[in-house]
């Protein structure tokens, strides 16, 4: 009988057949052959089912770090810190775009926009209700926050520079006469822009660098009651994330003071951006302990800041919070110069003076002229012809005049 000599080559065993030399029968021969063939493919196959579940375990870990690893660098996000019971924003994971994002603030205020926004996060309210304010803070050089006291965040995509002129000018629009408050503020960029109210209700409130750094070493500042860690009071980049925190505290500070504003009818409109994290990541990097306590700690800032705008306004606030790694092109805007921003009115007036200007004034200014130029006209037409008039001969002032008429 022939015997089965097995020897492994490449994870495959092949099979030779020895043939003793006393010789056998064919056909035993032919069937230990076949026998030892089955063996090796079915060790063939067996073994190229673990090679395949190799490859499927490789290809699943693989697919899950290059997702963990996509969330994280693409994690851009905008964030509902607080919002009313009648301003209704679903949780889930739908994408909102960069560039919607001040049509879904003009939403949430009740105003109507141009276009649509076929965006499932947010819901129809009532139509008689609207937030008594919003809020909305931009957050440069970080893609999340721990904000842990959330009412939802949806993931950010297209993250292009946006403005709030549009809604800005709506409201001011709408409640001219109510005079609302419009404040778009960029400490680091020391650009501001003040309508209505906030002339007198932030005319105290540091905006430039030098008012901001001369604040933040007088009584009260956030250096003393905040913990800095890593941070420095010495450095440019450290001095420049605190002051935009700063910014924060003194705002909620002068609302606090003026808490007549809540209770009017005309709703009003913030806008913050900060990029101090953004400086702090370019210099430090986003691994230092730097970068890692102000984000902690500007996450702690921006939860009590939200908490005390809310409550400030009678539970009747939004405020939404956007956070973006980088803007995908530079933001560019227009804007008002600081000095020239006080001048647009002065309702804190001691004489209690009107408006200089405002949005109808070219109406109103061309209404009245050409009024004036027709009375004018039509009142020189009116007395040259009463002055040649010709009463003719039966006129009672002929008749008076005459002295035939008088003698007989």
């Amino acid at each position: 009988m022939a015997e089965l000599d097995t020897t492994t080559q490449c994870g495959v065993e092949k099979v030779k057949l020895k043939r003793p030399a006393g010789g056998g029968s064919a056909r035993e021969v032919l069937q230990e052959r076949d026998a030892g063939q089955l063996i090796a493919a079915v060790e063939e196959r067996e073994m190229s089912v673990k090679i395949l579940r190799r490859m499927e375990s490789v290809f699943t870990v693989t697919l899950t770090f290059y997702c963990l690893f996509t969330v994280g660098v693409h994690g851009d996000s905008f964030t509902v810190l607080q919002a009313p019971e009648f301003v209704s924003f679903q949780k889930g994971d739908w994408p909102v775009s960069g560039e919607k994002i001040p049509d879904l603030v003009a939403l949430t205020m009740g105003f109507s926009v141009q276009e649509d926004l076929s965006w499932p996060g947010l819901q129809a309210g009532p139509l008689f209700q609207r937030p008594r304010a919003n809020v909305l803070v931009v957050v440069r050089g970080v893609d999340s926050l721990a904000l842990p006291q959330s009412v939802a965040s949806y993931p950010l995509e297209n993250p292009v520079p946006f403005t709030m002129d549009s809604v800005a000018e709506t409201v001011h629009s709408l409640f001219a006469e109510d005079t609302p408050v419009v404040l778009q503020l960029a400490p680091s960029e020391e650009r501001l822009y003040m309508l209505g109210k906030a002339n007198a209700v932030f005319e105290d409130l540091p905006v430039t660098l030098q008012q901001i750094r001369a604040r933040l070493s007088q009584d009260g500042s956030v250096l003393s009651s905040l913990p800095l860690n890593s941070l420095s009071r010495n450095a440019e980049a450290d001095l420049l994330f605190l002051s935009e925190v700063q910014v924060l505290h003194d705002i909620t500070a002068l609302l606090q003071r003026h808490r007549h504003l809540a209770k009017d009818h005309s709703p009003d409109l913030y806008s913050l951006e900060l990029s101090g994290l953004e400086e702090l990541s370019r210099l430090y990097g986003p691994d230092s302990p730097q970068y890692r306590d102000a984000t902690a700690l500007l996450a702690s800032v921006l939860q009590k800041f939200g908490q005390d705008v809310y409550g400030l306004y009678g539970n009747s606030s939004v405020v939404e919070v956007v956070t973006v790694k980088a803007f995908e092109a530079p933001l560019t805007r227009k804007s008002r110069s600081i000095l020239e921003s006080r001048q647009i009115s002065n309702p804190g007036s001691l004489y209690n003076l009107a408006y200089k200007y405002n949005f109808e004034y070219a109406v109103v200014f061309n209404i009245v002229l050409w009024l004036m130029i027709v009375l004018a006209l039509a009142v020189i037409a009116i007395a040259y012809n009463l002055w040649n008039m010709d009463p003719g001969y039966d006129s009672i002032i002929y008749r008076m005049t005459n002295q035939k008429i008088r003698m007989d």
